[in-house]
């Protein structure tokens, strides 16, 4: 028995969209890090998230089985881990962040920025690099099927991989167990991917009531990340973005906010995401009070704890307390419900961490 003191009981917080490997703000700059540099600024990045409170993240492209490996074998401390592997996308879409004079890389061995990404072109191709996805480990598939704020040359509104190869990613993944999450802004784009089997649509900004409704009939999630859009406005030139791409960031920054109305009009369930770049990811938990602004303070909640759950698929597992629960919680100091900035400040409100029945942190006694 531990007695709390007063203080509010919750599931440990699950982030639905993080990248672990992506230590900087602007992409590029990873092509002169080695894989052991990325890993082990990866291991900080994870431990941080877990001082948070977030017990269990999704990365949505860049993390493998050997970084998952180690943190369940205690040798990195961070959160349950759920891994995409490598994102896949096509050439010159957001997976591609080359420069337009290099034709490609030789070898993944000293450039992190070449293996936290894949360029795949047709089916048969896709095919092969999905099964290998598989044989990884990964618990998802991600890919790209519109334009992007961090990468050089694809307008936003572009449809990347044709509805042929969507359906070859989705039939793969499905095959082993598995499921495809996709990066996507656009209503097209949105509607290509849900259409042909996608289950969660990464970001999201651009979506129309027309499509959040398809969204809802086919069950699919929303994994929105306001705090990325904010946090590029605001410090990301510092870190050398450049002005091209921080001129999409703030053609989809407006419409992120639109969206969970939309989302929330139409029933789609909405889970929790920051895919904060670099330094950026001190903002991690920035995302409760942004959302708050436009939903209420329990559904935000929701959309960490339960509503993540279901996207994980660990539903009565994560994201809850129950008998039979992984016993993955966090001790408030007070009710967020009343103050959801509690839930901010890099844990300073949080008065005990436990993931999976341990202690991480506990200024209970």
């Amino acid at each position: 028995m531990v007695d709390c003191g007063g203080r509010v009981l919750m599931p440990g917080l699950i982030d639905a969209h993080v990248h672990c490997m992506h230590s900087e703000v602007y992409m590029r700059r990873m092509e002169d890090v080695p894989l052991t540099l990325a890993t082990a600024r990866a291991a900080v990045r994870l431990g941080s998230m877990l001082n948070r409170g977030f017990t269990t993240v999704r990365d949505t492209g860049g993390t493998d089985w050997g970084v998952k490996a180690a943190v369940e074998q205690g040798l990195i401390v961070g959160p349950r881990l759920f891994i995409a592997g490598r994102s896949i996308g096509p050439t010159g879409g957001h997976s591609d962040g080359r420069g337009r004079t290099n034709p490609g890389y030789p070898c993944y061995c000293c450039n992190a920025f070449a293996y936290l990404r894949e360029m795949v072109d047709g089916e048969d191709d896709l095919r092969r690099v999905v099964r290998e996805q598989m044989r990884q480990g990964c618990d998802h598939v991600k890919i790209m099927v519109s334009g992007g704020v961090a990468s050089p040359f694809d307008p936003l509104d572009s449809l990347q991989f044709s509805i042929g190869e969507i359906q070859t990613a989705v039939e793969e993944a499905e095959a082993f167990g598995r499921y495809v999450c996709a990066h996507a802004y656009g209503a097209e784009a949105i509607e290509r991917a849900v259409s042909n089997g996608v289950r969660t649509i990464e970001h999201g900004n651009l979506i129309d009531d027309a499509r959040a409704e398809l969204m809802a009939r086919e069950g699919a999630y929303l994994v929105a990340n306001l705090v990325a859009y904010v946090a590029m406005k605001e410090r990301a030139a510092q870190f050398g973005m450049p002005p091209e791409m921080l001129e999409k960031n703030e053609m989809v920054l407006e419409g992120g906010y639109r969206s969970l109305e939309i989302c929330k009009r139409a029933g789609v369930k909405v889970a929790y995401g920051s895919d904060l770049l670099g330094a950026l990811l001190e903002d991690q938990s920035r995302e409760f009070s942004i959302r708050a602004e436009i939903v209420s303070p329990i559904e935000v909640i929701r959309s960490a704890t339960t509503i993540a759950a279901e996207v994980v698929r660990r539903p009565g597992k994560l994201g809850t307390v129950a008998p039979g629960a992984w016993a993955d919680l966090i001790v408030v100091d007070d009710d967020p419900l009343a103050d959801i900035t509690l839930l901010e400040g890099q844990g300073a409100h949080l008065a005990a961490i436990m993931k999976g029945g341990a202690f991480h942190k506990n200024r209970l006694t």
